[in-house]
């Protein structure tokens, strides 16, 4: 099921947009009012249904399946989110998340085309997995681009072979994702969860800061312990938790981890 093949076959498939009164409908999991932890400042978090990966750590499995949820068109989203601007202040806004928001990329484009419009700050909670240059996908991302203010980017594991061991997919598109937005200086902040005999090993978090310092684009580096929260929803759902009997990090180990990972070093989302 991994690897290149099967990106470019995900992100190049011609499928119908689905559409509702003029507007692109998306498939949504759930909404939160007040996300602290999902971008600078206090956002209104969306979060869709559908993502090709199989993380091992995914505490959220019931957002696995496509075209499934709540359908949703951007002015309901904005409807449900407006209300709660007053609390955003200067540097929150609105967060899509998931699930992988990329697989619904027109309905990221739609929705956040029109918080630009209305003065309010986007972010871009993903993981990468769906990334190409080729096209159709790699225009409409760089369209998604233009009316994204920040993004946070989900680095599941710096070497491609142990990536697909833990997700089911390899990490070179998602990498050359982290550099064309480096490239063209679009705000990041990388997130890396910490995960006893997955991650958890000093070369492979060595290796990963060596990484980051090579981007220019990094405004905050983020270790987040593992954690079992989501174990009950795979019983519930009948599926087997790969994971199973591992515990969550030690906090030495965590702050290892920020050792290796330089994250005293990235401070840019304090002065913005």
């Amino acid at each position: 099921m991994a690897g290149e093949k099967h990106v470019t076959q995900h992100a190049l498939r011609q499928r119908p947009v689905p559409m509702r009164d003029g507007q692109v409908v998306g498939y949504v999991h759930s909404t939160e009012s007040f996300g602290a932890v999902d971008g600078p400042g206090i956002r209104f978090v969306v979060f869709v249904q559908g993502c090709n990966m199989r993380c091992q750590f995914c505490h959220n499995p019931d957002t696995w399946k496509k075209n499934v949820g709540t359908q949703m068109t951007s002015d309901e989203i904005l409807k449900m989110a407006l209300p709660y601007r007053q609390f955003w202040g200067k540097k929150g806004g609105i967060t899509l998340s998931g699930g992988e928001i990329l697989v619904q990329i027109e309905f990221a484009i739609e929705l956040f085309t029109k918080c630009k419009k209305l003065g309010i700050n986007t972010c871009l909670d993903t993981c990468g997995q769906p990334f190409t240059r080729r096209e159709p996908f790699f225009s409409k991302f760089k369209q998604l681009m233009e009316v994204t203010d920040i993004l946070l980017v989900d680095i599941k594991h710096i070497n491609s072979d142990e990536h697909r061991k833990l997700t089911g997919y390899r990490n070179e598109n998602i990498l050359d994702m982290c550099q064309y937005l480096s490239d063209i200086g679009k705000p990041v902040w990388i997130r890396h969860v910490l995960i006893p005999q997955r991650t958890d090993y000093d070369n492979y978090l060595a290796q990963l800061g060596d990484y980051i310092k090579t981007l220019k684009n990094v405004k905050k580096v983020e270790v987040l312990p593992y954690h079992t929260l989501g174990v009950p929803k795979y019983h519930e759902m009948g599926i087997k938790y790969a994971l199973e009997g591992i515990e969550p990090p030690t906090p030495d180990r965590v702050k290892n981890a920020e050792r290796l990972l330089h994250v005293a070093d990235y401070r840019g989302y304090l002065e913005d």
